[in-house]
């Protein structure tokens, strides 16, 4: 490199001299990839950068106990990956999504800035990006495999705790509505009755179902590129350099990791990804429904359901005082419509690969990694800010359930459906209770009624 007085340095690839900004730790192709691909404003996420810097650490360590990096450039590497890690260089990585689609200038972007911050802890040796901090490795396998490290920590740090806790505060509402029964609906229609609290277990359950789900879809993460090299074949990668990794990866972050058992499979197909993006749609639907069930019971005050009351966080209309609207409930049902619109990307652009490649990772990683990021987050929004402040309303769901037709339903093995039908459509027609319009019919007298239409006992 070379400083000048214009407050650039020139630095140098295989293309010729580039100006990069003085302060800046990146080289040539990230100044290249700044300056050629100036779209939009999504840059390459966080996690991928962390991703990277453990990658690049494990394929030191790995490259020196191999005897192919000696001790005092590992050494450097290590370090340098370690500043990354610590959030000391978060202002290194400014490369947009919309690169080249095998993502190689944010790996040389990575490997830029390990290099430069090497030079500045020891200038007595040279770490060169390519032949040093890129050892034994192409974009094409550490881009996956920095996808795939960072999809297993979004899901495991972030998506499945919030899931989890949301789960618990579901089961903890489930307990405490043991005694309460309230009208069911189906087709939003009136139905037969049921206790809140199992209206509340099949939430908690599909909870409990998308954290399966989640965990049996993030094996395939597992199973890493790195050691395949350019096209597969692991060309320049030395024997035993791939277990050693992902060995050395899965001791750095905490997460199991194994080397994919056929690079060409690792590097031409994200289906992995696509398995697993499937399995936050999933929880994505859930949250949709959960979301909307609370929104419509909650609706009102006086002219809805109102068969549940949530907290009141923030005035809701501009023009309507005293209006409270159900905010959480709409933040998370549109964070499902993005997950939603991301596993329609995901899809797609894992679809089109060719022969040796998927030249559509960068787009890949963005959507994946910010539904797991929305998830989370939305996940902890609503349950602290709406789940755990929800009452239901005794009152309210009684009237509802004394004045419901659906409870005919239990009549029928004593009249049969026929007459149940009559009486419920008599007592909706006349405006009358059902019980008078049973009395009426002359289907049953007041105390066999009576003993029959229990509510408790239909649940």
């Amino acid at each position: 490199m070379a400083e000048n007085t214009s407050g650039y340095r020139v630095e140098r690839d295989t293309l010729g001299a580039v100006e990069v900004p003085a302060e800046r730790c990146w080289g040539a192709q990230t100044q290249r990839s700044l300056q050629n691909f100036a779209i939009g404003t999504e840059r390459m996420p966080e996690e991928i950068i962390r991703a990277f810097a453990q990658l690049k650490k494990a394929a030191a360590l790995a490259n020196h106990e191999l005897g192919k990096l000696d001790a005092r450039r590992c050494r450097l590497i290590a370090a340098a990956c370690d500043e990354i890690l610590d959030h000391k260089r978060d202002g290194e990585f400014p490369l947009k999504v919309w690169q080249t689609g095998s993502g190689t200038q944010s790996n040389m972007n990575v490997n830029e800035v390990i290099s430069y911050l090497c030079a500045q802890m020891d200038a007595g040796v040279e770490v060169h990006p390519n032949d040093h901090v890129n050892m034994s490795q192409s974009s094409n396998d550490t881009f996956p495999t920095a996808m795939h490290v960072a999809a297993v920590c979004g899901l495991e740090e972030r998506v499945l705790p919030a899931l989890e806790r949301l789960t618990e505060t579901l089961r903890r509402l489930e307990a405490e509505n043991g005694d309460v029964i309230k009208i069911g609906r189906t087709h939003l229609q009136d139905a037969v009755p049921l206790r809140f609290s199992q209206e509340i277990s099949g939430w908690r359950a599909m909870a409990e179902a998308a954290g399966e789900y989640i965990r049996s879809s993030a094996a395939p993460l597992r199973q890493l590129a790195l050691g395949g090299t350019a096209v597969g074949t692991g060309l320049n990668c030395p024997t035993g350099f791939a277990e050693e990794s992902a060995r050395l990866l899965s001791r750095l972050t905490g997460r199991e990791f194994v080397t994919a058992p056929n690079k060409f499979h690792a590097l031409a197909s994200r289906d992995g990804m696509t398995f697993a993006h499937g399995a936050l749609k999933a929880l994505a639907g859930d949250l949709m429904k959960i979301a909307n069930d609370v929104r419509w019971l909650a609706s009102g005050p006086r002219c809805g359901l109102g068969e549940i009351a949530i907290p009141e966080n923030e005035p809701g209309s501009s023009i309507m005082p005293g209006k409270v609207n159900p905010t959480q409930c709409e933040a998370v049902t549109m964070i499902a419509v993005q997950v939603m619109g991301n596993d329609a990307a995901i899809g797609f652009a894992a679809s089109q690969g060719n022969f040796e490649l998927n030249v559509f990772m960068p787009v890949i990683a963005y959507n994946f990694l910010q539904s797991a990021r929305l998830l989370a987050d939305g996940m902890d929004s609503f349950r602290s800010n709406c789940l755990e402040g929800l009452r239901a309303d005794r009152e309210k769901m009684g009237e509802y359930l004394n004045r419901s037709l659906m409870l005919v339903t239990c009549l029928t093995p004593r009249i049969g459906y026929e007459k149940a039908g009559q009486a419920a459509r008599l007592a909706h027609l006349e405006k009358i209770t059902l019980k008078d319009a049973v009395l009426r019919s002359g289907f049953l007298r007041a105390e066999e009624y009576d003993e029959i239409v229990d509510p408790k006992k239909m649940v």
